[in-house]
């Protein structure tokens, strides 16, 4: 009898582990989806957006809005978020699964914590929980990050794992590029009628595009292709340095020159930063590579390649020089002379009735600040405005992604910091920033443990096994806190690296994989 026991408890163990690798595969599924699907999600919807404020300003007024980017890769996340969860719980509570026992379990629960409490306390409740209706940045998006990376962190993948994530992001820089090249050489694809009618799709009869609309990449902005395609340049030459296969190298390659071009192209420096910074790492794990001639091989290779590339692009448009190497070197040989206007002397006579008039005596007009950028492209000014916001409330913070209905608009010291005291500022430009400013002192020091973990455990890792996979997701992980400096989150960036941190966490954990 008591073999017949035996036979039953050796037979329910090993269901469950059947059981838990079946549920680690299907979450590894819905894992690459939001890797490699989401980012590509390019689809316009109206939303009723309802504003706190009561003002005339067309910005920060409500009504229905129209959004190109977001809200379909945030819809997408929240319902992959939800299955995943499930599967989760289930594999926990049905099928004997574990929880890895870990300081940054703590971090992430603060965290979150922090996020629920400084949504409840927000001076807008609403705007906090979802986030701006073309950033969806809120609450539910950051606990939705979260909980990819508590998942992915939990759950065992199998050893090729890399290449499973590597091909995933492959459509995503050739579709990029693609997109981005038309417009880059002045023929935006949604102007076409079957890209048009494609991103249309699920608009409300009546509805329409607004005039101006462009499509430089799947998404929403310069900085944003900058930043990401610069943590996708580091991923695929790391990934090419690392691969002990030729052939995958050489893919490899050729998609970390397809993404570079793609960061030349965004005409903006933050990618540029991330990758020159990223560089130096990348060359650690060259020269601690077990191949180190096919290694730095690749990397000469790549930068080869990269100087005709950057050569034909900054020849066509000279921000190129001027957003990377400018940063640097401010002679800019790429700048074409024009031609001096011929001046008409109509212009050089003068006639009595335009004599100049002057004010009466005693009347002194007001010194206005002269019009110009402070550091970082005026991201130093609005850092400064944030922090003077954060005194007002240090603890909670008010809320992720209410940046524009709090900061101080039309100030004419604005002058001097972003140009013109008529613009509104709808984000911080640091993913930093939006944390301490939108979770408070209490958020921001959970968030920078929690970050200081995911950094130094896997890195200390890879030096002591040289692990190929846990090199490429840490520098790629790495170039997103870089690029994050001087970016904010998005649903189709943020999202994305979040799972592939849990996944870093993971491999950094099993030591089946090291």
């Amino acid at each position: 009898m008591s073999k017949f026991y035996e036979k039953v408890a050796y037979r329910d163990v090993e269901e469950d582990i059947k059981s838990q690798k079946s549920a680690d595969k299907w979450i590894f599924g819905l894992l690459l989806i939001i890797i490699g699907f989401v980012p590509l999600i390019v689809m316009a919807s109206v939303i009723e957006v309802q504003s706190p404020l009561i003002t005339n300003v067309s910005a920060l007024t409500g009504g229905s809005k129209g959004d190109l980017f977001t809200h379909y890769k945030a819809l997408t996340i929240f319902i992959i978020t939800i299955l995943a969860v499930g599967m989760f719980v289930a594999k926990i509570l049905f099928m004997n699964g574990e929880i890895r026992k870990t300081k940054l379990n703590y971090a992430i629960g603060a965290f979150a914590v922090a996020i629920v409490l400084s949504t409840i306390f927000s001076p807008n409740i609403s705007i906090a929980l979802h986030g701006q209706y073309n950033r969806a940045d809120g609450a539910i998006s950051w606990l939705c990050y979260l909980a990819l990376f508590f998942i992915a962190m939990n759950i065992e993948y199998p050893k090729k794992v890399l290449n499973y994530i590597l091909y995933a992001l492959y459509p995503f820089v050739i579709i990029n590029l693609f997109i981005i090249t038309m417009n880059f050489y002045g023929n935006d694809l949604l102007q076409k009628a079957v890209v048009k009618k494609l991103v249309m799709l699920f608009l409300p009869a009546g509805a329409n595009l607004s005039e101006g609309s462009m499509l430089v990449g799947t998404l929403n902005q310069w900085n944003y292709m900058s930043g990401m395609f610069a943590i996708m340049t580091v991923l695929f030459l790391t990934a090419a340095v690392l691969e002990r296969s030729i052939g995958r190298a050489i893919g490899h390659l050729l998609i970390a020159i397809m993404s570079i071009a793609i960061v030349l192209m965004s005409i903006s420096t933050s990618g540029f930063l991330t990758f020159c910074v990223m560089m130096f790492v990348i060359l650690l794990a060259a020269f601690k590579s077990e191949k180190k001639v096919q290694s730095l091989a690749m990397v000469a290779v790549f930068l080869v390649a990269t100087a005709p590339i950057f050569h034909v692009l900054a020849n066509e448009d000279e921000r190129v020089w001027t957003e990377s190497i400018g940063v640097v070197l401010k002679s800019n040989p790429y700048v074409k002379e024009e031609p001096t206007p011929i001046t008409s002397m109509r212009n050089n006579i003068k006639f009595d009735w335009m004599a100049e008039a002057y004010a009466a005596e005693g009347f002194e007009l007001p010194q206005l600040p002269e019009r110009g950028l402070s550091a970082g492209t005026g991201r130093i000014y609005i850092w400064e405005k944030a922090l003077s916001l954060v005194k007002e409330r240090p603890l909670l913070g008010y809320g992720m992604d209410t940046f524009m209905y709090n900061f101080p608009h039309y100030n004419i010291d604005a002058r001097a910091g972003i140009l013109d005291e008529n613009t509104i500022t709808d984000k911080s430009h640091s993913i930093y920033v939006s944390w301490l400013y939108g979770t408070g002192i209490l958020g921001f020091i959970s968030v920078i443990v929690l970050l200081t973990i995911t950094l130094f455990r896997p890195i200390k890792l890879a030096l002591k096994s040289n692990n190929s996979t846990i090199w490429v997701l840490w520098i790629a992980w790495g170039a997103y806190l870089i690029q994050a400096l001087f970016n904010d989150s998005l649903p189709g960036v943020s999202a994305p690296m979040w799972a592939i941190a849990g996944i870093l966490l993971s491999v950094s954990m099993d030591k089946k994989l090291i």
